[in-house]
């Protein structure tokens, strides 16, 4: 069973909304918390939204949005959006250090060519197989753990801040984070 998105943070806000297309009525860009997938949201009539505000956007009653208009496109992403995407996701990424700690504690092989791992941008297999002989005796405790016990890798936060973007911006093979 796949889980519902209970709230969204707002990338961006086109209160007259795509001049292009001569559709007029407003339109948020979001993304939702758990699953980081991009979202149309339309708002209520007379609500005006903010950037990085968190909206209701669950099976009750919203206070805030009229309905989910439906994932958003990738190419639909305004300029605005994408600075708050970035934003957004060095917050998110900082504020939940453990579970991508974790991430690098538990990750497995995808098969027997290429690991998990290896899909963060600048890990190929030396650094996979540092850090899977380093997890192995003992398990990380923090971003700054995993660079001092496993010194010729890259940044692991910014590492993760980096695949996150790649899979909400660009159709991906796997999908590690998103969904």
């Amino acid at each position: 069973m796949t889980e519902k998105e209970e709230y969204a943070i707002i990338l961006d806000f086109l209160p007259y909304g795509y001049p292009i297309e001569r559709k007029m009525s407003p339109i948020a860009h979001a993304i939702g918390i758990k699953t980081l997938s991009l979202l149309e949201l339309i708002p209520r009539r007379g609500v005006t939204l903010t950037q990085k505000e968190k909206v209701y956007i669950g099976p009750d009653k919203r206070d805030k949005i009229y309905y989910i208009a439906g994932r958003l496109r990738r190419d639909k992403l305004t300029e605005t959006a994408k600075i708050q995407l970035q934003e957004f996701v060095s917050e998110l990424v900082g504020e939940q250090e453990s579970r991508f700690v974790e991430f690098f504690n538990k990750a497995p092989a995808i098969n027997t060519r290429l690991h998990q791992l290896e899909l963060l941008p600048g890990f190929g297999k030396k650094h996979t197989k540092e850090i899977l002989d380093e997890r192995s005796k003992s398990p990380f405790k923090s971003f700054e753990d995993i660079r001092e016990r496993v010194k010729s890798i890259p940044d692991p936060k910014t590492a993760i801040e980096k695949r996150i973007l790649e899979e909400v911006l660009e159709r991906q093979r796997f999908n590690l984070f998103t969904r």
